[in-house]
Formats: structure tokens, C-alpha cells, sequence
């Protein structure tokens, strides 16, 4: 079922998300996440996106070998001191995008979707999406990574575009 995402403005995205304890409901919420994220186009979708306020988050990059996870409770155990700037969108933003620098790889450990505890070692694209999704578990957007005027003129070019689109 796809569920409507949660944008720019909502109260929401600035909270902190849940650990998941009850793992009952977790499937189809995750099988949700992905027909949303498919249809809307993203690479990556946090449950926060979608209104559920618990500490997962999907990703499926087509372009990379391995590029599909499911991850619950997801820790950052470490992140290298190499950094690089990529072009990053967001599905709770949409029309804007803005280059946010970030570590260039990433250390998670997670719960997959069978209940087991897993690590994962990243870089690349697949690194940015895992910390641009665990930035939403903690109520972080990816503009807030951006100097205060460049998040101001990103939030303006959000706001033109959803009077546009209201037109």
C-alpha cells in the first residue's frame, strides 16, 4: 500500500524516532515503505517519512551491487574522516536538492528484517543514503546540514514549488 509522506513544515521530521521493540507490524510497514518509495522515486525512505515515528529506514539503489537493506534500530558505530559532497534530494522535500557533505563511508550495525543483527560496512552512494536515512531517525533534514542561508533559500525553493504545484 503506498502511504503518504510526510513534508517539509511537519513537526514530525524533527523528532527523534523510536527503537522498534515489537517487530509484529514491521513487515508490512517495511513492504509500504518500499511501494511508497518506489512510486515517489527515491532510493531511501524512513518510517518517519511515512508517519511512523520508529527507528527504520528502506534503501534500494538499482545502480549498486548489494544496494537493497532494510534497517531497524540502525547504530553508526563508526564514520571514516574523509569526506566528500554529493548531490543529495528527499522524498519529504520534493524539488529540491542541495550537496551535503558527509563522511565518505559508514559503519552500521542494524536488525534486518528476519531479527538479525547485522554490520555493514559502506561507501559511496550507498553510505550517503544509509546516513542521510539515520539522520531522519534522529529529526535531522538533510537541509539542516547546510549553512543557514543555504537551508533558508532551499526552504524558499520548496515553499515556490508547492505553490506552483497548487496552482
Amino acid at each position: 500500500m503506498v502511504l503518504k509522506i510526510v513534508t517539509l513544515g511537519s513537526d514530525l521530521l524533527k523528532r527523534r524516532s523510536e527503537e522498534v521493540t515489537d517487530f509484529s507490524d514491521i513487515k508490512r510497514l517495511v513492504e509500504d515503505m518500499y511501494d511508497t518509495m518506489y512510486i515517489a522515486g527515491g532510493v531511501g525512505l524512513s518510517a518517519v517519512q511515512v508517519g511512523a515515528l520508529k527507528r527504520v529506514f528502506v534503501i534500494d539503489i538499482p545502480d549498486i551491487l548489494n544496494g537493497k537493506h532494510v534497517m531497524i534500530n540502525p547504530v553508526i558505530k563508526d564514520l571514516s574522516a574523509d569526506k566528500s559532497c554529493v548531490n543529495e534530494g528527499c522524498l519529504s522535500i520534493p524539488g529540491v536538492s542541495s550537496k551535503v557533505e558527509r563522511p565518505k563511508k559508514v559503519t552500521v550495525e542494524y536488525t534486518d528484517i528476519k531479527g538479525k543483527r547485522k554490520t555493514l560496512k559502506a561507501s559511496g552512494i550507498l553510505a550517503v543514503c544509509i546516513q542521510h536515512e539515520y539522520d531522519h531517525l534522529e529529526g535531522t533534514l538533510f537541509i539542516d546540514r547546510l549553512t543557514p542561508e543555504t537551508k533558508i533559500e532551499k526552504i524558499k525553493e520548496f515553499k515556490k514549488a508547492l505553490l506552483k504545484a497548487a496552482t
